[in-house]
Formats: structure tokens, sequence, C-alpha cells
């Protein structure tokens, strides 16, 4: 099944449409350091060939612990994503967490993303549905994909179908994620393009007792399998140093490690469409 073309501000993502990238810091540690990294990404983008659209938290309201850091929250971080988008004119994304933020992230953002833990949240999907923006969803580590379909339902019932579904793997014990490539085809079967979100599939969520751990040096082998199974696009968080990071930096991919795993994953792409074309 051909899955339908979303537009996120220029780029294009589905129906048959080169990979699209997903990606930036975890959660925007300063004006400075994201306005580097994004300058980077595109130029690293730009080189693979790979279109880009730039993510960045303005609030982690999900961290394991109280004192985690969190951002620097709505106003201020919008802000720094405006700048981003007028300075690099590269489209931005980034969490909604409530129904409240919906109105004033629809203002900035190009695409507002659901996560894992709300996906199943009504309010803050209808609300996000009604900015007219491109809503990428996470899928809930606790969720079969066949139940996205009800999901979507809710994005819909606002006339809303610009809907990315992504797959960030599924609880297996505690601490622990594992991922069914089979829920890339299953979601891709309910008509919308399907992202894999390779840094968060290898977290150990709540690993560290107050932060989550993780097991990034498998993320480039879980992009290869992803691309080669067959997805629309890959969601990865990347940081400039990720051992000093403030969120996330155990399952983050450093920078300088994007430009080889985006070359690869390309030409892993183009023969995957290939062989899928033949066998049509």
């Amino acid at each position: 099944m051909k899955t339908r073309k979303v537009s996120i501000g220029a780029v294009e993502i589905g129906g048959g449409l080169p990979l699209v990238l997903l990606a930036g810091p975890c959660v925007i540690e300063s004006e400075k350091a994201v306005m580097t990294e994004a300058e980077r990404l595109k130029a690293v983008c730009r080189q693979a060939g790979i279109p880009l659209v730039f993510k960045s938290s303005y609030d982690k309201a999900n961290r394991t612990s109280l004192s985690s850091f969190r951002g620097p929250g709505i106003r201020q971080g919008l802000k720094v994503l405006q700048r981003v988008k007028k300075t690099f004119g590269i489209p931005v994304l980034s969490d909604v967490h409530s129904a409240d933020e919906a109105k004033a992230a629809g203002e900035v953002l190009d695409c507002l993303q659901i996560p894992a833990f709300l996906c199943r949240q009504t309010d803050i999907l209808v609300a996000a549905a009604r900015t007219k923006k491109a809503i990428n969803i996470k899928k809930g580590q606790f969720l079969a994909p066949w139940n996205m379909d009800e999901v979507i339902k809710k994005i819909v019932s606002s006339g809303n179908r610009k809907i990315l579904l992504t797959e960030r793997g599924v609880s297996f014990g505690y601490n622990n994620l594992v991922v069914d490539f089979r829920s890339l085809a299953i979601m891709r079967q309910l008509g919308y393009p399907v992202i894999f979100d390779a840094t968060h599939s290898v977290q150990l969520p709540g690993g560290r007792g107050t932060s989550s751990g993780g097991e990034k040096k498998y993320v480039a082998a879980l992009s290869r399998a992803a691309v080669a199974f067959g997805c629309d696009g890959l969601f990865l968080e990347v940081h400039q140093r990720p051992e000093k990071a403030l969120c996330d930096g155990p399952n983050m991919l450093s920078l300088s490690e994007l430009p080889r795993l985006l070359e690869t994953v390309r030409e892993i792409g183009r023969l995957a469409d290939g062989a899928r074309k033949t066998n049509e």
C-alpha cells in the first residue's frame, strides 16, 4: 500500500519519496548550541542529499527525576526554533505535552510531535490537529501497531490528515525496549508515512535510577535495518558531545558519526526501493 504524502514545511514525506531525516538535539540546551547544531545538520544533510526537519524540545516534561533538566520552556524555546527556521530555512519540530500548548506551538512549528506516553490523550491529539500543522505521533511503548488506527481517527476527526507515525520500540521487561520491525509494515498499511526513531529505540528507560540509560552502539545497525525493511524517514537525536548532553546523552548519536550513517542508509534505501518496485 502506497502511503500518502505529508508536507512539513517544504519537506515532503511518504508516497515513495526519498528518505527524510528528523534530527536534532534532545532538548534546547542553549540558543547558541541549537544554532550551531542546526547549521551543521543542514550541511550534513545537504551533502547526503537527504531532506531535513530539525527537532529539539523546548520542554521535556516526562523526565525520570524531578531534578532532571527540562529545557527553556515553551515561550523561550519557540523563539529559538523560530530563529532556526528563519536563519536556515528548514522546518522545525518539537514535542507538545498539553492541549493548552498546541495553539502557541502551531504558530511556530511546522510539525507538532506527540510524545509516546501521551499518544492516546484525546484532548492533546485534537488540539494539535486543529492547528492544521503536520502531527508526528510516537507510538506508545505499550501499544500494538494496529492500535494506532484509533489514534489516527482522533486526528482525522478535526479534518487534519497530515499525520506521521513513529516507531520507537516496545517495553520488554524492566528498563528495556526492543524493536519489532513488523510494526513498520503494519503501521504503513494504515496509509500514513512511518518514521523509525533509532535513538529512542535503544533507550533504557529509568535504567540509571534517576535518569534513563541507553545503548547508542546499536543506533546505526537499527537505522540500517529499518531503512532496509521499509520506512519513510529516520528520527535521530544528535548532539555535538553526547557525553556532555543534559538529556538523553546515553542514546544520542554524535554529530560526527552522522555523515557516514546517512551515506549508508541512503544507499540501502535506494536498493530497497529498487527491489520493491521490481516485485510490484
